[in-house]
């Protein structure tokens, strides 16, 4: 049974720092896109980082240097590192997964076609 379970969310200061993480089970994230996706209150989910299959790493324009994609295949978990976190950041993170795919197509591809979600991680981020 494929299953992603998210940790790490929670509650921290504006400036603060939080490391997700996203353990898969049921399939080997190696030869899979891994992705990381959020929504806050009141929007639509959106992307906000992935690493491919090869390893490239992708981000959303927006959040470029302050969040960062690992994954960890011998531990088949993928992680996402966000620093200097600021209110607008406050969302549940989604953890994704599609087979084969390139982080471009993870980040522009319709949500419903990526077959495996997380239930997501609640990050708030406190003025």
């Amino acid at each position: 049974q494929v299953q992603l379970v998210e940790s790490g969310g929670g509650l921290v200061q504006a400036g603060g720092s939080l490391r997700l993480s996203c353990a898969a089970s049921g399939f080997t994230i190696s030869v899979y896109g891994m992705g990381w996706f959020r929504q806050a209150p009141g929007k639509e989910r959106e992307f906000v980082a992935a690493t491919s299959w090869t390893d490239s790493a992708l981000y959303a324009d927006t959040l470029k240097g302050r969040f960062t994609i690992s994954r960890d295949n011998a531990k088949n978990t993928v992680y996402l590192q966000m620093n200097s976190l600021k209110p607008e950041d406050t969302a549940v993170y989604y953890c994704a997964a599609k087979l084969r795919a390139p982080s471009q197509t993870m980040a522009v591809i319709p949500h419903n076609t990526i077959p495996h979600w997380g239930k997501g991680t609640l990050v708030t981020v406190s003025s």
